[in-house]
Parts: structure tokens; C-alpha cells; sequence
């Protein structure tokens, strides 16, 4: 039948434009819908259509076959015909062999250097493991995997060559052995250094996994906490824009690539911003998503097909989606198929089945692959079971690795997932090639070692072959000359982190003066205080470009909204509509220049964000001051894993946690009240929190932070949590800097010589005041004198109590150190904390008190209603510091316990109120 054009097909029938859905799964235009399709009813029609959209893509090209194609879609659409809603291609590589871009290079010279790598790694594992059993660690991943990286590193991966900053790299954790084997080959890393893997305490080995903050020089991200790597990449890629389209940094051609498996896919993280990548249109984004088809126990969907899904969810969110699934093996046998069975077969089998046919060899694949149809049966008559065994899968195909990724860094407008398939424990035998305990796999038996040394080509005998001797060819070989020039065309070593920066020059204290002088008498919450201090920073000269100001979704609900018409918000498009307040001062403003990142209901985007402009000093050479408000609720209890990932990758910013306080966010209740978020911040080594009650502690405080991070450069990260509680702020008294930044200063103090009875009450954030209010009801009440200290810091204090402790242990024969919170309160009578924090907090520094030391907290779930009722509720307010004041007098036999008594009657305080911990 000769060819026909599609404008003889004009005067079809509607139900002719059903016909479509067959020329899709033909897999023309790769837009294939449902597995399932209709039995054809027509057949001669159908071929019809099928000659003419070959007529178009052979003369017009795809371009033009693509619209003809939407254009009949939305006909049949307008005409109420019900369209399958799938949106994934059939079951074969996105991109056609003729299409394919060449691999440049020596294939055969790659393969053996990735050989070489292939077995230090997996003697690297093995040998920790004869050490120590316990030691773990991963072998079957990075088997799976060896190609994709390899790829990459001899063609994409870019390094720092002084004129652009080096590409950045997500690596998958559990495959950090085959990294650190191209290191030792590349003369990067020891012998030694492999033979203590995963043993870091000496500061010979190597870390177990990405961990910056071991290996400072060498891992960009900490990613082995499966799905913060994709995650984050996506919002580095993000970050990477914004800070373009505002002109700090030409980001030129930059890429961010995010290595992850199939089962990783199951984390929300993994998928849970991708639509922020797609809306965005974030080319410089790269996705490599390994799907062996194996989670830790087993398939990852056995009944199902991870690719053809992950695919769907993808395409759906606007990504360029890069299919590298059948080896060139595979090429001769889909050239065959004229009557479409080979690609009816592989959209017909599900993953549980693929991994059988890798498990259990050539014979049981031509049984229960091709034997289900003759006609592929004899398709693969003339090949081996061996040969049907070596049908590679595309993730092990150099070809189609590289034809992907040339796809994926050459596509403009979208970002890329290329999902590649592969085996896991690749060349591993039966010892765990697609087996269900593959990755519990850490040594091979003798067979299946001899198996894998011969199968890779290793020159190690086998009397050598039981030492597990690493192997690294001679300097001058080809395959080291070969290795230097690949890492030289690409601008250096990989993977390789930037340790340096510049030093910014930060406001001085005077620059905060108005903070430093009090309200005057107007009332004003923390939160406002912190406002006005980032005001400051955000008009500095030096400094204010740079200030980034985050918010996930309540700039209104914390006072910044000034800030949108002075900054603007980012967006990439700008804003292409007319804001409904744009009368109004404060209007809602976006722009491709805006300063404010607003990243939506989204904690773990938003932090994520921050995190990318944190390490910005480390991934871009360019130190950035982010400042993320948020929620004190929706910090660490939501987003810990990334806070931890934040101290391993030496953050450096601000983090704000907004409304802190059990009882100070009155009306919220429960899961909106935090008394805990210093508890989980104390746990991050270099995270530096603290809790303050007035403006100037606020303004002290973050000119510190800036001092240190920024000028200093140190890697810490601050923490600090403010209130929505509005009162007078009183200038800052002199002298108290340093007590505030360590943790604590004496406010005031209530004494009269006559009076014998001696107190110390501590307080912090807003119940600071209600400790100062308790102070004049002791003085005038009951004659009892008071220290009265600002304890900015509990944390701090602890880590410095614990220093000293430490030390003296060490050092028994020397003057023992005291503890700053001995030094401040040197035994001057009991002890009296209370805070809107958990009696955790304060009791932290319990181990430096010598005397009695009572601690007031907001033990148990949150409620809703007055701050007084709360307070009284969890028994924090003036009242219940006085009585646990009497009450440690009373203990101490400074007074009589009935005065205790008479206390609480006093204050209509109820001794069986049921304790908030427990209703």
C-alpha cells in the first residue's frame, strides 16, 4: 500500500483520531498512554495512519510529526472523545540508535580502567570487613552503578579550573567505595586510607559515606540519608538561578547532578519538590535515578514497573524524561521486530519477572521471556544462552549512558531524569547479581571472586588473588595517561570541595544602635526586634546583597511584609500579573531580581533553600547570609535529618524559629507549640541556639553570628528562637555582651543587706519576665534578695560545662576549672530556672549547680487558650517560681515549710492539680 499524507485523512471519522493511540505505542513519537489498548477493530485503517506519520517524520521531522499529533489530540479532545490519561512511553530507550550521540574516547581503554575500579572498591569492602565484620559496607550498588559514574566522570563531571566553579555532584551514599577506588587510582587518596575505610577516628581512613564534614576537601553534599539528596539538589539547581538572575554570579553553564536508586524513590523527598524543578524550568538539573529494580529486601515493584511510573510522575511535573533501559545488545533484536512483540513483551513483564531473568540466566530468559510468543522464540533462535544472557541493560551500555547524558546536558528549558536500568550486583555472580540479598552482600566467595577478577580482566593471580591486593596501573601505562586526560579536559580533580572563601566585612555593634536602645516604652515582640536587626543587615553596603531573607509561607505573619515592595520576592518569570494590593504600601511584589526566597507551604524546600545558600560559600566561592523564618514548630522536629545535613555540609546562616514558646503561641495548641526545638538544636555539633528576651540580646547576638561566620569564617550555624509577645524593651545595660553571647549575665539584682534569705532565678525568653516579676514578689513579700540572670543560652552553657568537666577529669593533678555557670552563681543560695522550654532545657546545666536547683518547664502536650492560663497551667508563671523558690528555701532549712504552704494558698495554687506532663 503506498504511502499516504495525513491531509488525505481530513475527512475521517472522529472515532479515526482513537487510531492515534496506536501510532503512540509504535513508539513514533515516544508519547505512549495505556499499557492496555483496545483490540483494533480496523486494521487496515490503522495502517493508514501508521504510514502517514512515518511519511511526516521521514519528510517534516518529529517537530512537525509532534504537532500534527497534539493538534489531533485536542480535536478529538474538543470533541469529547476520552483521552488515556498515562503519560509514559512504551517500555524501551527514549532515544533511537541512529540518534544516538557517539561516545567519544577509547571504549575498550574505559572499560579497563573501570574494571580496575570495580575491584578496588570491592576489595576495599572486603578487606574492612576481614578486619572487622562489623565495619559494613556496600558493594552491590556501586556494581550496579559503575558505569553511570564512570561516564560521568570521563565526559561530564567538571572540576574547578579557576574560570567556572566545578559542577555539583549528589552521589548516591551507599556507592562511596567506587569513588574513593578512581581516587586511589588517580593518586588522590592512599593505600592506607583505603585499608582504613570506615574507620575515621585516627584521621587515616575514609568516611563511610559523602561526609563533608569529615573529608572537607573532597565530598560536596552528605546524601546517604536516602532522599536529601534529591531534595536538595533540586533547590541548589534552584539557587543556583536565583543567584544568576540577580547578578551575584554567573553561573554559566553549571550543572547539578543528583544520583539516586529506584527504591530511594519511595522517600517523599526524593519526588516532593520536582515540580518546583519543572515549574521552574531548571535546565541546569540533572536526575540519574539507577533502577536496578531492587530495594534493600527485595524488588522494588515486583507486581509492577518502577520505570514506567517513575516516568509517568515526572513527565507529569514537567521534566525531560531520558529512558536508557536495553544495552546496544539489544539494538539487532528490536531492528527485527516488525509486528511491534519485542515491545509488547517488555511492557508486559514486571520487575519482579526482569530480575528472574538476570537471577536465573539465559536458559530460564528464552523459556519464560521469548517463549511466551514463537515468533520472538524465533527471533532468538541462533543465539546461545549465553549470548541471551549478555542482552545488557542500558545502565551497563556505555553507548546509551553517554547518549543520555549528552541528551540531558544539551536540552534547554526543562530539567532531566535519565532512568537507567541496571543489575544490581552487576558481575557479582551468583553471589548477589539480582539476587533479593544483594545488598547485604560485603565479601564473594573464592568462586565468585575469580569469577568477578576474571570477568573485569584484573591482572592478580590467583595466589595473589586471597590477599585482595589493590591494583593501580603503572604511572606511564595508557590507561593512567588516558585517566589524566579525561580529569584535564574536564578541568580538574572530581569530586572536590572548596574549602576557602572570602571574608566579609559585617556591621559593627553600632550599626544595630536602635535595637541596643530599647523601645522607649512601645511594645514589641522578639520577632519584630529580629526584623528590625535584618533590616540592618539587608541596607548594609558591604554586606546586604548578600542577606537573603527565606520564608516558607508567613513573611505576613512574622512583620515582614515591608519587606516585599523594598526587596521583592524571586520568581524566574517575574510577575506577569497586576497584585490585587498593588495600591497598598507593602504590595505583593515578585521579580527575576527579588531578594525574599518564598518557597510556599514547604519546611523542608524552604530549608533546603537556606542550605544551598549556606554552603554557597563552599559550592560557588560565593559566601551568601541566609536567614530562614519560620514556624519554631516547623524547624527541627520537621526537618532534623536536613538540619543534621546542614552541620556535615558546614553550613553557615541564620535560622529563626518564629512564635517559640509552649505558652507564648496562645491559641494554637499542641503540635504549633514548641518547647522542645533547643533540645534538638543542642544535639548539632556546630549548631549555636539561643533563646533571648530582649532587642539588644537579639542585636548582639546576630552581629556576633555575622562576625564569626562571615568575617571569621567559622562553620557554625545559628539558631535562634522569637516570640510574638509584644513589651517594652529596656536599653541594654553596659558591660553585658559577653555574658550574652556565653549564655547568661545578671539582668539585676534585688537586695537589701538586712534580708538573710538569698535566691537565683534564671529565665529565658519571654518567661525571663515573669522570673522578674517573681523576683519583686520574693523581695517585698517575703524579704528574700535575688540575683536575677538572663539566661540567653542553656545549650551554651552546657557545652561549656561540659568542656571543663572534661577537662578536669583529664588533668587531676591541676587547679580544677569552674564552669561559667559556677562563676556567675558561686553558691550565692538555691536555684531557680524557668522557661517556655521543656525542664530538659534549663536542667542541662544541672551537673554545675552545687547547690539545690529547681527547674520549672513545659513538660507534655501544648493547649490552647490565654497565655496566663497556660502559664498557669504548666506552672511557669511568677507564682510557681516564688513557691519553688520558698520551696528550695524551705529545703535548705532557711525557712519554715509552713511559709511554703501558706504560699500556695496565698496564690490559689492547687497541690492536686494534675501534672501536665500526664493530662
Amino acid at each position: 500500500m503506498p504511502l499516504v499524507r495525513l491531509s488525505r485523512l481530513q475527512g475521517k471519522p472522529l472515532k479515526s483520531l482513537v487510531g492515534l493511540r496506536s501510532v503512540l505505542i509504535a513508539g513514533v513519537i515516544n508519547t505512549m498512554t495505556e499499557q492496555h489498548i483496545l483490540e483494533d477493530i480496523d486494521p487496515i485503517e490503522t495502517k493508514e495512519w501508521v504510514d502517514a506519520i512515518e511519511s511526516v517524520l521521514r519528510e517534516e521531522g518529529p517537530d512537525r510529526a509532534r504537532y500534527i499529533l497534539d493538534r489531533l489530540t485536542k480535536e478529538a479532545a474538543k470533541a469529547g472523545t476520552a483521552m488515556p490519561a498515562s503519560i509514559t512511553t512504551s517500555y524501551r530507550n527514549t532515544i533511537a540508535p541512529q540518534n544516538e550521540k557517539p561516545l567519544p574516547g577509547d571504549l575498550f581503554m574505559e572499560r579497563r580502567i573501570r574494571s580496575i575500579i570495580r575491584w578496588n572498591a570491592l576489595a576495599m569492602v572486603m578487606k574492612a570487613n576481614r578486619v572487622d565484620s562489623t565495619l559494613g559496607g556496600h558493594i552491590t550498588s556501586f556494581s550496579s552503578a559503575a558505569t553511570l559514574y564512570d561516564i560521568g566522570f570521563n565526559h561530564f563531571f567538571r572540576g574547578s579550573d579557576g574560570k567556572q566553579e566545578a559542577d555539583m555532584v549528589f552521589f548516591q551514599g551507599h556507592i562511596s567505595p567506587g569513588i574513593y577506588a578512581r581516587s586511589y587510582i588517580e593518586g588522590r587518596l592512599t593505600e592506607e586510607q583505603l585499608d582504613n575505610f570506615r574507620r575515621e577516628v585516627d584521621g587515616k581512613g575514609l568516611s563511610s559515606y559523602p561526609h563533608p564534614w569529615l573529608m572537607p576537601d573532597y565530598w560536596q553534599f552528605p546524601t546517604v540519608s536516602m532522599g536529601l539528596g534529591p531534595l536538595q539538589a533540586i533547590y541548589q539547581a534552584h539557587v543556583m538561578k536565583y543567584q544568576h538572575s540577580r547578578g551575584l554570579i554567573d553561573q554559566g553553564d553549571r550543572k547539578v547532578w543528583a544520583f539516586l536508586g529506584d527504591g530511594e524513590c519511595d522517600e517523599p523527598e526524593s519526588l516532593g519538590a520536582i515540580a518546583l524543578a519543572g515549574r521552574e524550568k531548571l535546565d541546569n538539573l540533572i536526575f540519574v535515578i539507577n533502577c536496578n529494580l531492587q530495594r534493600l529486601d527485595g524488588p522494588v515493584r515486583g507486581n509492577g514497573k518502577v520505570v514506567q511510573e517513575l516516568e509517568g510522575v515526572f513527565r507529569g511535573a514537567g521534566w525531560n524524561v531520558v529512558k536508557c533501559l536495553w544495552g546496544r545488545h539489544w539494538d539487532a533484536l528490536f531492528e527485527k521486530d516488525d509486528k511491534g512483540l519485542l515491545a509488547k513483551r517488555m511492557d508486559e513483564v514486571c520487575d519482579g519477572e526482569l530480575q528472574n531473568y538476570k537471577a536465573n540466566g539465559g536458559a530460564y530468559t528464552r523459556e519464560h521471556f521469548f517463549g511466551k510468543y514463537p515468533e520472538l522464540l524465533e527471533m532468538v533462535k541462533d543465539m546461545s544462552d549465553d549470548d541471551i544472557m549478555n542482552l545488557n541493560r542500558g545502565g551497563h551500555d556505555p553507548y546509551k549512558v553517554y547518549a543520555a547524558y549528552a541528551e540531558a546536558t544539551s536540552h534547554k528549558g526543562q530539567p532531566t531524569v535519565v532512568l537507567a536500568q541496571t543489575v544490581k550486583g552487576y558481575g557479582m555472580f551468583k553471589a548477589a547479581e539480582a539476587q533479593n540479598t544483594a545488598h547485604q552482600t560485603k565479601k564473594l566467595d573464592e568462586e565468585s571472586l575469580a569469577q568477578f577478577r576474571d570477568k573485569f580482566g584484573i591482572p592478580i593471580s590467583d595466589e595473589e588473588l586471597k590477599d585482595l591486593p589493590y591494583y593501580r596501573p603503572a604511572e606511564d601505562s595508557p590507561e593512567m595517561k588516558y585517566l589524566r586526560a579525561r580529569r584535564k579536559e574536564l578541568h580538574g580533580d572530581f569530586p572536590v570541595r572548596r574549602r576557602e572563601c572570602e571574608a566579609l566585612e559585617v556591621p559593627s555593634l553600632e550599626a544595630f544602635k536602635s535595637q541596643i536602645a530599647g523601645t522607649k516604652g512601645r511594645e514589641i515582640s522578639t520577632t519584630m526586634a529580629f526584623v528590625r536587626a535584618l533590616n540592618v543587615m539587608v541596607k548594609d553596603k558591604a554586606i546586604g546583597e548578600r542577606v537573603v531573607p527565606i520564608v516558607a509561607d508567613e513573611a505576613r505573619t512574622f512583620g515582614m511584609e515591608g519587606m516585599f515592595r523594598q526587596l521583592g520576592i524571586y520568581s524566574s518569570e517575574g510577575q506577569r500579573y497586576t497584585p490585587h494590593d498593588h495600591t497598598q504600601v507593602m504590595y505583593y511584589k515578585e521579580s527575576a531580581q527579588g531578594q525574599i526566597l518564598q518557597e510556599g507551604i514547604n519546611e523542608p524546600g524552604a530549608f533546603s533553600a537556606w542550605l544551598a545558600l549556606a554552603t554557597s560559600y563552599s559550592n560557588s566561592n560565593l559566601p551568601m547570609i541566609p536567614v530562614y523564618i519560620y514556624y519554631s514548630m516547623f524547624g527541627f522536629q520537621r526537618v532534623g535529618d536536613l538540619a543534621w545535613a546542614a552541620g556535615d555540609s558546614q553550613a553557615r546562616g541564620f535560622l529563626i524559629g518564629a512564635t517559640a514558646g509552649r505558652t507564648t503561641l496562645n491559641g494554637e495548641g499542641l503540635q504549633h507549640e514548641d518547647g522542645h526545638s533547643h533540645i534538638q538544636a543542642g544535639l548539632i555539633p556546630n549548631c549555636i541556639s539561643y533563646d533571648p528576651t530582649y532587642s539588644y540580646e537579639v542585636a548582639v547576638i546576630v552581629q556576633d553570628g555575622l562576625r564569626r561566620m562571615y568575617k571569621e569564617k567559622e562553620s557554625v550555624f545559628y539558631y535562634l528562637t522569637v516570640m510574638n509577645e509584644n513589651y517594652a524593651h529596656e536599653d541594654m545595660p553596659e558591660g553585658v555582651e559577653e555574658g550574652i553571647l556565653k549564655g547568661m549575665y545578671k539582668l539585676k539584682t534585688h537586695e537589701k543587706k538586712t534580708n538573710k534569705k538569698q535566691v537565683q532565678l534564671l529565665g529565658s525568653g519571654v518567661i525571663l519576665r515573669e522570673v522578674e516579676a517573681a523576683a519583686e514578689i520574693l523581695f517585698n513579700d517575703y524579704g528574700v534578695n535575688s540575683d536575677i540572670w538572663s539566661v540567653t543560652s542553656f545549650n551554651e552553657l552546657r557545652r561549656e560545662g561540659l568542656d571543663a568537666s572534661r577537662w578536669n577529669m583529664l588533668h587531676p593533678e591541676s587547679e580544677p576549672r569552674q564552669s561559667y555557670v559556677e562563676t556567675c552563681l558561686a553558691d550565692k543560695g538555691p536555684v531557680i530556672a524557668s522557661t517556655d522550654h521543656v525542664k530538659l532545657f534549663a536542667d542541662q546545666i544541672r551537673p554545675f549547680m552545687k547547690g539545690t536547683y529547681n527547674v520549672l518547664g513545659t513538660d507534655g502536650f501544648g493547649r490552647s487558650d490565654t497565655r496566663a492560663k497556660l502559664r498557669h497551667f504548666f506552672e511557669i508563671n511568677r507564682y510557681w517560681v516564688v513557691v519553688s523558690a520558698l520551696s528550695a528555701l524551705a529545703k535548705d532549712g532557711v525557712i519554715d515549710a509552713s511559709v511554703v504552704s501558706e504560699a500556695i494558698a496565698k496564690f490559689g495554687l492547687d497541690p492536686e492539680k494534675p501534672n501536665p506532663v500526664i493530662c
